[in-house]
């Protein structure tokens, strides 16, 4: 009985601190459990995804290429603009599709029974139920890809590529772009980046210039259909359920890499493909650190810890921060700059409703924190939009319509006492404020330290060595 009492733990915790939370019984999408190809999010979904893009570009050839099988041994994961307009997770697949008249051809690999020997079911032009799980009516082998696009630009001389940065799991543009400038100005590199050469290579054979139509599907994903927010609470709620046990089994002496990949598993366990972004799991002067990532050194008495570290679930990231004492009580300096963040959050989230910016929810963090004259440990914004990526896409300036994700993430950080403390929520603009749907994870002073004091997986573990 004690082997279960970790997991029954978890469960109670659920329960304990769902504040309401609908999704408690929300099975994910990511693994259907019965071994099956299914189709992102759904044929119906995709198929919108694409007919709002034809609508918003009005005319022109659009073409889009998956990515390619992977370079190392580990499992496909799509690129995030091929996947948002067909669902489709299967390596060397075209989308091609005319914006006029609404064709829409997706193009898959010749059958290969010897690839399918070794790596198991591939998505190729011979399978007949593709068509049916995707919507797409005209499904060809990709080596006429040349040839369709001929077609379509018959009556077209408009292409349209996207230039967003190629990005799997645990990709976001901002990380990217950087990526892909430096190897371009690399004097010993040069290459530019995926999209880039297939742009050129476009103009090559065809004769005709892309223009990029990321910004305009941007603009698409800055407001989430009712599939994608069903989908980003699946994501918020594997990473609360991870985050709420990290807090119970952390003691003085757990090393930042056991939270880490305790954090990880439980993750897994709750449905998702793997992390959103890199575990951010930084005890004493390492909770200092934005986006510290060694996750090497054993917490210590007296010390805060600082996770921030989140899953992806069906190609939608969660993000969230929690900051707790690694003796399970917060000293007095600890609590008043603890007390500071939370109000400031607190604040952040009562200004969030259709109309409102995102500026003005980063001025009510600020407002509370320099009030209380806590100014100089300030060290980065309070917001971001989230979706598929964890720092999503979107004109930040633009006000806040229903259905718009972002996070809330105010921060102090003070280097004489090694003390940094982050917490941060997502939330979904509604019709009269905002939902913050990772609020399963208990945030005031006294819920946390009484989860500390509570048993964790860690310490069973701990027992049976």
């Amino acid at each position: 009985m004690r082997a279960l009492a970790p997991i029954l733990m978890c469960a109670a915790a659920s329960l304990a601190f769902a504040r309401g939370s609908a999704v408690a019984d929300e099975a994910s999408l990511e693994r259907t459990g019965d071994g099956l190809p299914k189709c992102g999010l759904g044929s119906a979904f995709h198929g919108g995804r694409r007919a709002a893009l034809r609508r918003e570009l009005g005319a022109g050839v659009v073409v889009v290429r998956g990515l390619p099988d992977t370079r190392d041994y580990v499992p496909f994961r799509q690129d995030k603009v091929f996947w948002y307009l067909t669902g489709v997770e299967s390596t060397n697949a075209w989308l091609v599709m005319d914006c006029a008249s609404g064709r829409e051809v997706l193009l898959l690999p010749d059958p290969n029974k010897m690839q399918e020997m070794w790596e198991g079911e591939q998505w190729d032009a011979g399978d007949a139920w593709v068509k049916q799980l995707t919507g797409f009516a005209e499904v060809l082998p990709a080596r006429d890809a040349t040839r369709v696009i001929g077609e379509m630009l018959a009556d077209s001389k408009k292409l349209w590529v996207s230039l967003h940065p190629s990005l799997a799991l645990s990709g976001a543009a901002d990380r990217a772009k950087p990526y892909d400038r430096a190897r371009e100005k690399d004097p010993f590199d040069g290459r530019v980046g995926r999209e880039k050469a297939f742009a050129a290579k476009l103009e090559e054979t065809f004769g005709v210039k892309p223009s990029d139509f990321a910004p305009t599907l941007n603009e698409l994903r800055r407001v989430k259909t009712v599939e994608e927010l069903a989908a980003m609470r699946r994501a918020a709620r594997s990473g609360a359920l991870a985050m709420i046990e990290a807090m119970r089994s952390t003691r003085p002496g757990i090393g930042e890499w056991e939270i880490d990949s305790l954090m990880t598993w439980f993750q897994v366990k709750e449905g998702a493909a793997g992390p959103g972004y890199m575990a951010i799991v930084g005890s004493g002067a390492n909770s200092l650190v934005l986006h510290y990532g060694a996750n090497n050194r054993r917490m210590l008495e007296g010390e805060v810890l600082l996770v921030d570290y989140a899953p992806e679930v069906d190609h939608s990231v969660c993000d969230i921060t929690r900051t707790w004492p690694v003796n399970g009580k917060f000293s007095a300096r600890q609590a008043e700059l603890y007390d500071a963040v939370l109000a400031s959050q607190k604040a952040g989230i009562a200004v969030v409703k259709p109309g409102a910016k995102l500026e003005d929810v980063e001025s009510a963090c600020r407002r509370v924190l320099e009030e209380r004259g806590f100014g100089p440990l300030i060290r980065h914004g309070a917001c971001h939009y989230i979706g598929m990526e964890v720092h999503d896409v979107g004109n930040a300036g633009k006000p806040l319509s229903v259905g718009a994700c972002f996070t809330i993430e105010p921060g102090l950080y003070e280097p004489d006492s090694s003390i940094g403390i982050r917490i941060e929520d997502v939330v979904v603009v509604t019709e009269t404020g905002c939902d913050v749907i990772s609020a399963l994870v208990p945030k005031e002073r006294a819920e946390i330290e009484a989860l500390i004091a509570s048993e964790g997986v860690l310490d069973w573990l701990a027992v049976q060595r």
